[in-house]
């Protein structure tokens, strides 16, 4: 009797209709990029959709559809925080305590869930709802200070009002998000939408915050000042005669000479020797 190859035979130990899923998925991601290892971000992303983690048999089955050494696969899943080497929760509740939100409350906000939920950095509650983070920075300074839940927004926190989302999370009830989708899915749905399968709800919600609109807003109006000199278009000769000495067009900005001398500046280095006003051997005489 012919033994089976061991190529054949997958080191993931899933169940048969798990695998057969895993790797239809797989196929689907490797073919979005030319060379298949490039595929292994996502990769990582699908089988903590499946195990809730990046479990052994999720780095085994990585490295079997890649052609990767398991070593190669743990490496790039020890490296990113995304990615869990161990069971994560059904929320994965991240306080930034970055500087801004830190200095607006995200110190507080974290040592009061720390408190309630029994719980310190990357560590989750006995009942398996909420791994408890802190994050770096959520990339929403204009809301500071923030809490992300499975990565949707809840802007402007308070002690009281994070204690209260993670209250209503464990009671099973839906949240809205202050910004994104309608409501908060589970670590696992997330992780597969991170794999690049879509849940069909991109365009739920609120997209970006009356704060961030109000400064892009700004900058626009700053932009539309700066591009028009003062005085264009005003002139003290006729209407069809423009003046030499007041423009009547904006200048093209590749036409306007750069200003130069400020502090610190080459221009206004000192010659310190002779050599710097005439080097040796720059004559061509």
């Amino acid at each position: 009797m012919t033994a089976e190859p061991t190529s054949a035979r997958s080191q993931a130990r899933y169940d048969a209709d798990t695998l057969a899923s895993l790797t239809a998925d797989a196929a689907a991601i490797k073919a979005r990029y030319p060379d298949p290892r490039s595929g292994l971000l996502p990769m990582l992303h699908l089988v903590q959709s499946v195990d809730g983690y990046v479990s052994r048999d999720g780095i085994m089955f990585c490295s079997e559809q890649l052609e990767l050494t398991p070593a190669e696969v743990s490496a790039v899943a020890t490296f990113y925080t995304q990615y869990k080497r161990h069971p994560n929760g059904t929320y994965t509740v991240g306080v930034c305590t970055n500087t801004l939100c830190a200095v607006m409350g995200g110190d507080a906000i974290f040592d009061e869930l720390s408190e309630r939920l029994g719980v310190g950095h990357d560590e989750t509650t006995d009942d398996g709802a909420i791994t408890l983070e802190r994050v770096e920075c959520n990339a929403a300074c204009d809301y500071a200070p923030v809490v992300m839940v499975n990565w949707e927004f809840f802007d402007n926190q308070t002690p009281e009002s994070a204690t209260d989302l993670t209250d209503r999370l464990r009671a099973g009830q839906e949240v809205a998000p202050t910004r994104g989708a309608s409501s908060v899915c589970s670590f696992k749905q997330m992780s597969r939408v991170l794999a690049g399968f879509t849940d069909g709800r991109a365009d739920e919600g609120v997209g970006a915050g009356e704060p961030t609109l109000a400064g892009l807003r700004l900058a626009r109006a700053a932009a539309a000042v700066d591009a028009v000199p003062e005085g264009a278009g005003e002139s003290s000769s006729s209407p069809d005669t423009p003046s030499s000495d007041s423009p009547s067009t904006v200048a093209d900005p590749a036409e306007v000479p750069p200003e130069t001398g400020g502090a610190q500046s080459s221009a206004e280095r000192k010659p310190a020797t002779e050599e710097d006003v005439e080097p040796k051997g720059g004559s061509d005489d």
